[in-house]
């Protein structure tokens, strides 16, 4: 089998049938990290750095691994064109990393270019990207036509004016990308900047929370704002989901002295949280939204790259110790049958906790697909082969691509389709279900199911 070539990894006729069913539907994509503002500006990219590398702590993490300096990275003093070179001189010690594959295809699909990064091709694969990307047909809007993306959601904080979204709402790309509404700041009470954030959704929203009652009150009003522009989902990154039941005098009395600057105890930490997510989870029932949980991200565990160079740099890891039923439990039974909720994991040792729990809870609950270090074909597969011995396959919640890089978004959801093909095909070759029950579930899967889940 040739490097990326249209058997790739596929295995046999019953895989490459099921493929063919899916591998040209169009993409929803219910949760990235996309530059709105640059995407409302419709601009090219400048060139192949700016494309791949400037944005992704996927090729960081791998470049420094691989001995790569920091100032070809993140550096300031280094031109992009010094970057890509430093970064293809590196790219074979890549090899058997899924960020060596995505690129690839990246290079392949979107811009017509099969040589392999190197040294020797570094200057060669330079020259024809930036003419490629530098021509009309390949603005950011134009991209995500030719991706048939059908649905896509970035990643919102309650204090951001959405005036990008607004923009794209007067594109060809009006109603295809929608917010995401993601609260983490105003639960995170842990965090030393907390109350400077509070006063950052005073201001935005024009006015004073003098109480934990003004706080989701605010919440609310940016939530319905959100609303209007077509926002179906609010996404929760956490350690650990707090869920337990906590009365509002408790939370205000912790929301008075996390407002003061006061010192607050780990169990105040958890009940402020625990409160928040709740009324945010309640909000979310009332509209029919989706309620996205990722959990178990330890950030910013490389005190040097923290302290040099700030968060989401490739310092984050995930904990296998960390115990997501015992906090998660309260919240699920609250909303049992009345919230549609989707849970993201990032450590594969937790697979199997949370594909017991979403089978004991029934239809609203679903599985995330692998996420982060496990979206992978091995992570992917993995997941893929073992839950639908668990839970239900069908009600995975199907692929997101979580990138920051517009021209990922087709490669990544490429390689999940490709991935659940063979999967599903091992279960046809062993007699496991029928090859059109496999289609049927493999169009769903890769299409229809995450469509009707987040209402798109």
């Amino acid at each position: 089998m040739a490097f990326l070539d249209a058997h790739y990894l596929l295995q046999g006729k019953t895989s490459e049938a099921i493929y063919a069913d899916i591998a040209d539907l169009p993409i929803i994509d219910a949760h990235n990290h996309c530059d709105v503002k640059a995407l409302s500006e419709n601009r090219c990219f400048s060139d192949i750095w700016e494309a791949e590398g400037a944005t992704d702590h996927y090729v960081w993490e791998c470049l420094r691994k691989c001995g790569v300096q920091e100032e070809y990275l993140t550096g300031k003093n280094r031109s992009n064109q010094e970057k890509w070179l430093a970064m293809a001189a590196a790219f074979d010690k890549v090899a058997g990393n899924p960020t060596y594959e995505w690129i690839h295809l990246d290079l392949k699909r979107r811009l017509g270019i099969d040589e392999l990064i190197s040294a020797e091709n570094a200057q060669l694969i330079w020259d024809k990207s930036k003419a490629v990307l530098n021509r009309p047909d390949m603005a950011q809007q134009e991209l995500i036509k030719q991706m048939k993306v059908e649905a896509m959601c970035s990643t919102d904080d309650p204090v951001d004016t959405l005036e990008y979204h607004l923009a794209l709402q007067k594109s060809p790309l009006a109603g295809v990308v929608r917010p995401t509404f993601r609260p983490d700041r105003a639960m995170n009470v842990y965090k030393p900047d907390w109350a400077d954030y509070l006063a950052q959704l005073e201001r935005r929203w024009q006015t004073h929370c003098n109480s934990i009652d003004d706080l989701i009150a605010v919440l609310q009003k940016a939530h319905d704002f959100f609303a209007t522009l077509g926002c179906k989902a609010s996404d929760h990154g956490m350690t650990v989901p707090y869920g337990y039941q906590v009365s509002t005098a408790d939370a205000n009395e912790i929301f008075l002295r996390a407002r003061d600057r006061k010192k607050l105890s780990k169990n105040d930490v958890v009940a402020f949280m625990s409160y928040v997510f709740n009324e945010v989870a309640e909000m979310d029932a009332k509209k029919d939204w989706v309620f996205q949980i990722h959990i178990g991200a330890v950030r910013d565990t490389r005190d040097s790259l923290f302290n040099s160079i700030g968060a989401d740099v490739g310092g984050d890891i995930s904990d296998h110790l960390t115990d997501y039923v015992t906090p998660l439990l309260p919240l699920l039974n609250r909303f049992d049958h009345r919230l549609k909720i989707v849970l993201y994991n990032m450590n594969p040792i937790h697979n199997a906790t949370l594909a017991q729990l979403t089978r004991a809870f029934g239809e609203k609950v679903s599985l995330g697909l692998a996420w982060w270090l496990n979206d992978s074909y091995i992570g992917m597969k993995t997941q893929l082969d073992y839950v639908g011995s668990v839970d239900v396959l069908s009600n995975l919640a199907g692929m997101v691509s979580d990138s920051r890089k517009i021209l990922s978004y087709g490669s990544r959801h490429e390689v999940f389709r490709r991935t659940l093909s063979r999967s599903l095909a091992g279960m046809v070759d062993q007699g496991q279900m029928p090859c059109e029950v496999a289609k049927r579930l493999a169009v769903s899967l890769a299409y229809e199911r995450p469509k009707a889940l987040f209402g798109f």
